[in-house]
């Protein structure tokens, strides 16, 4: 079954800084307790397979771009391998950490914490015990610490304050530069900047305000410490570790006022220009900025989601945007200055701006709240949500970017799903309609209403696409619509309590209707559409779906029970006890245990794997249970989340947060901080924009199975994260003997026995393997060795093929593989087509996708050769003219001659 985590799509950017990557191709966004990788010259996105505790709030990137270190909001730090794509080493730092930065040289990073900046050795430049091993520690701000920058050769480095003031400090004890103290400013420093191979400095603050500092002195007029001084203080501190459990490393002490005595011979900052951005009045407050040293490009972002090009250091604007109606959390700028990427954490937006050609690179943008629904198309090559802000979004599962997002609904979207051809998605919403679009044309064509406005929860189309079906919430009624006419065919009525759920058989025409009265109605949609039968249950139902062969229905009911039913009939066949295996977690709130608010649970969302094998199931919890049908046990369970930033994720609360006034929960320690104090509204339950503190529960709406087989994905609290099979190196062997080897396949190839070496080499089973013996195949040999396969490995070899495709460029030889396999054994086939499947969709797939890419090319190289054939036309055509015209010259003078 797939059970490795490959992807997390339907969120780009929650909060924490954006960085680019080395060479300025790829951008690392933060994504909850997650990263992800945006390809930005491939157009692929990629999350990877690690998280952290809580939220992450800081990301940084070593110069080389081999290593990140990943804080959260708590200060746990991660460090990752980049390239292994893999936790190295795991650090406490205590305290909320604000920001962190590697020094260009790669030696040192520098973190900000409260008052006070650390700077550690960097990890990987040599083996180590303990990776994070302290430097030096800086005293000087009186309040927390916001920003930091370093100079180009790693000599020093500056901090932010929130006490309004920049302290430069040296990176090493210099004899003219220990710390040097600049204010200037009337608000909290959002940053600060050195200019190129310069002391030379620019502080920006809250208030829209920019300073521009100029030193006195060149970095080469840094003078190293003399050698009898920095004996004395290390002897000092050797002294002091001695008394100490480990060594704290050096610590520098800063004065804001310095005497006379101290700043004689000392590094001098003048500030020689001030300037404004809101002279109009229109910004509120600056919350953050970039800076390219070689273009002297400045970037600024506001609250009200407007940024700001200067030219440095005379202030010139360039242009400004408003590219949001949300703060800019964060902003950054690649290696050549081209690009710049703008994070909102507001909406969860995440834009990249080339702003020579003023043109977005880059623009994604997630469900605003969470993600009801979630739907494959039958090739698995997209899939399409619905969320509560009205949205409905189509995301390419190979490059895991949103490519559309259709907006006509006015409330939230309840259910979506795709049609059998591929090319039509529906989707139900609370506003009253039913809508389908085009995927061709990407427009809302067909808008189906009921006689009286009802809010529809659930939706099903039949296997031929005709046929669309929508239960009402609050009229107890199913309504029925053709698709090709956009009428009302008919309203079934008869369940006594809201339609919680619809599905269609895929191999007959009988629609199955799940409702809070307590039982299962079929109808036959082709016998004058009237009840074909009803199923009671012991309790109110909540989902219902149809095995892909038809034959069984699993029903999921409010006691926590999933039962099976032999529809034709109306048997039950068996059930599962599913309410333990739910695991509820306690709230923050809750006055109850876990234990004893899951007697109340349930599973809200169901759906068979590819093969109808095995049954998904997830509910109000951090768990998915997959079950196996026959045998009606549970195979694995699926933890989605270990993001503690999530509401009920612990199953026991903490002792230590409980006080005699109540839990520490519902102290808001955050308030008042950057953005201002926010006053909740009485009664809200859900996160509202005037909400201080909102911390959401971690839940699972929706759930669905790849037609391919290969995946399933999940819509949740955190985005919708997708589960593949593990494409690593794991030896799983196929009827495997003892004379099955690597040197007996390679030596049988030798002997070009084509057909052995490739049925040992399935056997085997390693991809490796199978595609070096399937290419040493000459194409004339393909037909031979296709007719004398036998028939249980053909299917091997298909597979084989299916997943090739996404990788070799051998197109055409794999191509004519997949097409003498196909003619050869297609009779064969046919008769196992149910089992077969999943295996020949993924095959679809694969070659839909290489089609389309191909066809595309051909278009524009067609298009490009009929131009220049255009182009050669006109310049013969102008030639024969411009040679026509010369010997009618000719002709005339020589008439005038003979006159």
């Amino acid at each position: 079954l797939p059970s490795q985590f490959s992807g997390l799509l339907g969120t780009v950017y929650r909060r924490g800084n954006l960085s680019f990557t080395r060479d300025g191709s790829a951008l690392i966004s933060p994504v909850g307790n997650r990263i992800s990788v945006f390809d930005l010259k491939n157009n692929k996105c990629e999350t990877l397979p690690l998280a952290t505790r809580l939220n992450i709030v800081c990301v940084g990137l070593s110069p080389d771009g081999s290593l990140a270190i990943l804080i959260d909001e708590e200060g746990a730090a991660l460090l990752v391998s980049l390239i292994g794509k893999c936790v190295i080493h795991q650090f406490y730092f205590h305290k909320p950490v604000h920001s962190v930065s590697f020094s260009p040289d790669g030696k040192k990073f520098v973190i900000t914490k409260d008052n006070v900046a650390l700077m550690y050795h960097a990890p990987g430049k040599k083996r180590e015990f303990n990776a994070f091993v302290l430097d030096k520690t800086y005293y000087g701000p009186y309040d927390e610490t916001t920003c930091i920058d370093w100079t180009d050769d790693s000599k020093c480095f500056a901090v932010g304050s929130k006490d309004m003031s920049t302290w430069v400090f040296g990176a090493e004890r210099w004899a003219n530069l220990i710390y040097y103290s600049l204010g200037g400013h009337k608000d909290i420093i959002v940053a600060c900047f050195f200019e190129e191979n310069s002391l030379d400095l620019y502080t920006i603050s809250q208030d829209a305000a920019l300073c521009v500092w100029q030193c006195d002195t060149e970095l080469d007029g840094l003078k190293p410490m003399p050698p009898k001084d920095a004996a004395r203080e290390k002897n000092a501190e050797e002294n002091d570790e001695e008394f100490l459990e480990e060594p704290k490393g050096e610590e520098i002490h800063g004065k804001a006022n310095p005497n006379e005595k101290e700043t004689r011979h000392k590094v001098k900052y003048s500030r020689v220009a001030k300037y404004f951005f809101n002279k109009e009045g229109d910004f509120n407050n600056l919350t953050s900025a970039a800076y390219h040293k070689k273009t002297h490009l400045l970037v600024t972002g506001f609250a009200s989601g407007i940024f700001h090009l200067h030219e440095l250091p005379d202030f010139n604007l360039i242009h400004s945007l408003s590219i949001s109606d949300q703060r800019i959390a964060s902003i950054s700028i690649n290696c050549t200055g081209d690009w710049i990427a703008f994070g909102c954490s507001g909406l969860g937006q995440l834009l990249v701006w080339e702003w020579q050609s003023e043109s977005y690179v880059l623009k994604q943008q997630g469900h605003f709240n969470s993600m009801v629904s979630l739907a494959y198309s039958p090739d698995g090559q997209y899939i399409v949500t619905g969320g509560e802000d009205g949205k409905v979004k189509v995301w390419n599962t190979s490059s895991s970017f949103c490519f559309v997002t259709f907006t006509e609904h006015t409330s939230g979207v309840t259910a979506v799903t795709f049609t059998s051809s591929g090319y039509v998605i529906l989707s139900a919403s609370l506003d009253g309609t039913v809508r389908a679009f085009d995927l061709h044309r990407y427009r809302n064509f067909r808008t189906f209403t009921s006689p009286r406005p009802s809010q529809f929860s659930c939706l099903a189309v039949d296997s031929s696409g005709e046929i669309v079906s929508a239960g009402s919430q609050d009229s107890f009624e199913i309504f029925i619509w053709s698709m090709q006419s956009g009428r009302l065919l008919d309203v079934l009525a008869g369940h006594e309590g809201p339609i919680s759920s619809l599905s269609f058989n895929p191999m007959k025409c009988v629609l199955a209707s799940a409702s809070w009265d307590k039982t299962v109605k079929l109808w036959d949609m082709l016998d004058s559409w009237r009840t074909k039968e009803t199923l009671i249950l012991n309790s109110d139902v909540l989902v219902v779906a149809f095995s892909p062969d038809g034959k069984e229905l699993a029903v999921a009911a409010l006691n926590g029970q999933i039962t099976f039913w032999d529809h034709e009939n109306a048997v039950q066949t068996g059930s599962i006890e599913g309410r333990h295996d739910l695991q509820m977690g306690r709230k923050e709130l809750d006055k109850i245990t876990a234990k004893q608010a899951a007697k109340g649970k349930s599973f809200t969302t169901l759906c068979y794997s590819a093969d109808g094998q095995s049954i998904l199931a997830g509910g109000l919890s951090k768990f998915v249970c997959i079950y196996n049908v026959k045998e009606q046990i549970l195979m694995k369970k699926f933890e989605i989340s270990c993001n503690f930033s999530l509401d009920a994720m612990e199953e026991y609360l903490d002792r230590r947060k409980m006080t005699e006034f109540g839990s520490m929960a519902l102290i808001d320690e955050g308030a008042g901080g950057e953005d201002g104090v926010a006053i909740p509204l009485p009664g809200v339950k859900r996160g509202d924009m005037s909400y201080r503190h909102f911390k959401p529960e971690i839940r699972v709406t929706c759930l669905r199975f790849c037609p391919t087989g290969r995946s399933w994905a999940a819509t949740t609290t955190e985005g919708l994260l997708i589960y593949s099979l593990d494409s690593g190196l794991i030896f799983d062997p196929f009827e495997l003997d003892i004379d099955v080897t690597p040197s007996n396949i390679h030596k049988t190839l030798h002997q070009k026995e084509y057909t052995m070496a490739i049925i040992m080499a399935l056997k085997l089973n390693e991809k490796k393997l199978i595609q070096e013996v399937i290419e040493a195949v000459p194409s004339s040999e393909v037909d031979v060795v296709c007719s004398s396969f036998p028939d249980l490995y053909v299917e091997k070899v298909l597979e084989f093929l299916a997943s090739a495709f996404e990788t070799s460029c051998h197109l055409e030889f794999y191509l004519t593989w997949a097409h003498k396999l196909l003619m050869l054994h297609g009779q064969k086939l046919k008769t196992r087509s149910v089992k077969l499947l999943p295996m020949i969709q993924f095959l679809q797939k694969s070659i839909q996708r290489h089609f389309e890419d191909v066809s595309k090319l051909c278009e524009w190289n067609i298009y490009n050769i009929k131009y220049a054939l255009a182009i050669s036309q006109q310049r013969g055509m102008k030639r024969l003219a411009e040679e026509a015209s010369v010997d009618e010259e000719d002709l005339d003078s020589d008439s005038d001659y003979l006159m």
